[in-house]
């Protein structure tokens, strides 16, 4: 393990969810290089998307409020934060991305109730945007740009032409998603998806996502803010010791604290194999024999089958059976830094492709 990545795991397991320990940002050797009176995150600048949408209009709390939480604990700690989030629920898109028609912005005027006052005074004055896939202003049944599609348009054209940031953010944080991002289902997540356009396009990036009541899912807010005020801190940890870089993504997974327990420290973990979520197909009763329903729920968990996880310290094992705040390196494979089992098999399938596999 590198010098960086042990300094990481310091900043980790050092870094709490107590916003008044961001008053001073330690440098390497461990000396206070910021006044107290300044705030750990001043002057930088992050873009803030997710795939829960912008709305937080929910009561379960799955459609974006964990988004102006992150956004208040930023603020707070001295970031300029700009919103560009999808306009529409887009969970579960992975990297997807729309290849036509027109993207639209809608500025959000009024904040949900709460957080109206939450980052006054920052030089971009931190606008928050859905973006909806249309002609026309965004509406109700607006389609959505996926995740990955509103960071890449920050990136390329948003942030230049709405905030007046021409070289781009520090940073891109995802999140808070409503419910964690671990093992398999890291394929599927729009959260992710989002921090992977960004480093792709040599931005450094961490995506968040917080548990939640699954069995009801309802997601308190309790997660939402415990893990924003840790992930302030991370996030200062990381620049008062100038870690960040675009060769992979953070994933960080937070722990259910909603009963008034406290996160177990963080660990660093791999991306486990393992799945957590299920979909299943149900044939539709009383109508046509071609339709099927989409439901989602636990894996059932029976031994050997896909839901059993195999890969040792996995995200899902830390966070969900330890209660610790997990964080694993990631890039669009899942892979950055992990010795993958199967290696036999692996080099035997690159063989194939490279030498003998059909060209046409």
């Amino acid at each position: 393990m590198n010098r960086a990545l042990r300094t990481l795991l310091v900043v980790a397991c050092t870094t709490g969810a107590v916003l008044s320990s961001l008053t001073v940002a330690a440098s390497q050797d461990g000396t206070s290089r910021t006044p107290a009176s300044a705030k750990p995150l001043d002057g930088m600048r992050i873009l803030v998307s997710n795939d829960d949408s912008m709305q937080a209009a929910k009561a379960s709390n799955a459609d974006g409020l964990g988004l102006y939480e992150l956004r208040k604990a930023l603020c707070d700690a001295g970031a300029d934060v700009v919103v560009m989030a999808p306009w529409q629920v887009q969970s579960g898109k992975g990297t997807a991305v729309t290849n036509g028609g027109t993207l639209t912005l809608a500025k959000r005027i009024q904040l949900p109730a709460g957080y109206e006052n939450d980052c006054s005074g920052t030089p971009s004055g931190s606008p928050v945007y859905g973006i909806c896939l249309s002609a026309v202003p965004c509406g109700p049944d607006s389609a959505s740009a996926t995740p990955s599609d509103t960071v890449k348009f920050a990136l390329r054209t948003g942030l230049a032409a709405k905030a007046g940031w021409q070289d781009g953010p520090d940073l891109v944080v995802t999140g808070i998603n409503s419910g964690p991002n671990v093992s398999a289902q890291v394929n599927d997540s729009g959260t992710v998806g989002a921090a992977i356009a960004a480093i792709d396009q040599g931005v450094p990036a961490v995506a968040l996502s917080s548990s939640g009541d699954a069995s009801q899912m309802r997601f308190p807010v309790a997660n939402y803010r415990a893990h924003a005020r840790f992930a302030a801190g991370f996030v200062a940890g990381l620049r008062a010791r100038d870690l960040f870089t675009d060769r992979f993504a953070l994933k960080v997974d937070y722990p259910d604290v909603s009963a008034g327990q406290r996160a177990k420290a963080p660990t660093w973990t791999k991306v486990g194999h393992g799945q957590v979520v299920w979909h299943a197909y149900e044939a539709k009763s009383g109508g046509d024999q071609d339709s099927y329903d989409i439901a989602m729920g636990l894996c059932p968990g029976r031994p050997g089958d896909p839901c059993t996880e195999t890969v040792p310290d996995a995200d899902s094992t830390a966070l969900l059976e330890r209660g610790h705040i997990t964080v694993a390196p990631i890039t669009a494979d899942r892979t950055y830094g992990v010795r993958t089992d199967g290696g036999r098999e692996l080099r035997r399938i690159e063989q194939y492709v490279t030498r003998y596999a059909p060209r046409s």
